[in-house]
């Protein structure tokens, strides 16, 4: 289906964007002009749907447990489906494309933590954050403060066991997904419990919407892919304050994270293999898979191919990703497994094991170990999954509660590597 832009508007964005990548040009001037041109086109399709009495705009990769209603078998026969309408990362690559906007390795693009997509219905992204606090195990405790350094603020917050009485505990780094907080990530996963179980300590940075306004972190941005920089710098400053305030086993500290926050988790992991042991990764994206907005909805939709080598051979690393997930392509999560395997010489055979969970999803759970037997790496494909933390609660925002336990896997991966 092919977005219609009228003559008028397609004129402005051109030569915003002509300036954009003429000498001297301003990416700020060209991303608010874009911008404005995205609200134009929202206020126009908004006004053809109250005209026409359109069906809603529906979610692609809605939110597990919904179902649409089933229209009468006769009216069906009678009416064709509707067509989806276009979500915002087809409108911005339309658009882009019409523009003739480069993207890929080595091309100038606008900076994306400045482009708002507003009140666009996102697939995988619909709804605000919860806000209550997740409930707390007697005697545990969930506390927030703000760390900084050169690079800037993050508040975080801290979850501490009960069981803690000054003994050292593993650490385990949450970073939640676009448009989520640390209050409703841990809602959603239900890490505390298992932390709780597990005597852990789990800490939850939180992105601030100063840098992204759907408060994603920013893993398409060239400076938010290197060592000592951006968002790296704060996320692994993060951990090693928790260190230096608590008795953490340096040798079991691990960083996780869902979509947006799953590749970040990949390029801190990636950048600070002696700080952290391990990655989990649910439905994100490989190392510097993108370094503009182009390049990122690119890879969310058909896959990443990164430029850029992964630095050092990789840490041990588990991946979740179903196998509906319309918003990052499954195909990146096989990629995020190979990129860890590469400079992992001597490993093992995969081995692939398939199984279900009562009244849930079917999985098929691809294991990879180094020749002594030690536990490399785990990619779980979820069977007609979407966009969501498999196995979580619906206290949090995209969970998806048919399983299997992301929370607990990661966790048990953790345990295992570390031994």
């Amino acid at each position: 289906m092919a977005m219609k832009l009228n003559s008028k508007l397609f004129a402005q964005m051109r030569e915003a964007t002509r300036k954009l990548f003429s000498k001297g040009g301003d990416p700020a001037a060209a991303t608010s002009a874009i911008q404005q041109a995205l609200a134009e086109l929202q206020a126009d399709q908004a006004k053809a749907k109250a005209q026409s009495q359109a069906r809603a705009m529906h979610d692609i990769n809605s939110p597990p447990g919904g179902t649409a209603k089933a229209a009468p078998e006769s009216r069906a026969a009678e009416t064709p489906p509707p067509r989806a309408p276009l979500t915002p990362q087809q409108m911005a690559q339309d658009f882009m494309a019409r523009l003739g906007v480069p993207s890929g390795p080595g091309q100038r693009g606008f900076e994306m933590p400045n482009f708002d997509l507003g009140s666009f219905d996102l697939p995988g992204m619909k709804g605000a954050a919860a806000s209550a606090p997740p409930e707390l195990a007697p005697g545990a405790q969930f506390i927030g403060d703000t760390f900084r350094n050169h690079a800037g603020a993050r508040d975080y917050k801290l979850y501490i066991p009960s069981g803690y009485k000054g003994q050292a505990l593993p650490l385990l780094v949450m970073l939640h997904g676009c448009t989520q907080n640390p209050d409703d990530f841990a809602a959603g996963t239900q890490m505390n419990a298992v932390a709780e179980e597990k005597q852990c300590f789990v800490v939850y940075p939180a992105q601030a919407k100063s840098a992204n306004n759907s408060r994603c972190w920013n893993w398409f941005n060239a400076l938010d892919q290197q060592r000592g920089q951006g968002e790296p710098s704060l996320i692994a400053g993060i951990a090693q304050h928790i260190i230096d305030e608590y008795p953490v086993d340096q040798r079991q500290v691990y960083v996780a994270g869902l979509s947006a926050g799953g590749a970040m988790a990949v390029i801190v992991g990636t950048l600070y293999p002696e700080l952290f042991a391990a990655v989990g990764v649910h439905s994100g994206l490989p190392f510097a898979s993108a370094q503009d907005l182009p390049s990122a909805l690119a890879a969310m939709k058909g896959g990443a191919s990164p430029s850029r080598k992964a630095p050092g051979d990789g840490v041990p690393i588990i991946v979740f990703h179903g196998d509906r997930d319309t918003t990052v392509n499954p195909r990146n999560g096989a990629a995020v497994m190979e990129q860890g395997l590469r400079g992992q010489d001597g490993s093992q055979a995969a081995a692939v094991d398939k199984g279900s969970v009562p009244n849930g999803h079917r999985y098929t759970r691809t294991t990879h170990n180094h020749q002594d037997g030690s536990l490399l790496g785990e990619h779980w494909l979820i069977h007609g999954a979407g966009h969501a933390w498999s196995g979580g609660s619906d206290n949090g925002s995209y969970t998806d509660a048919k399983g299997p336990d992301a929370s607990r896997e990661m966790m048990r991966f953790f345990e295992t590597v570390a031994a």
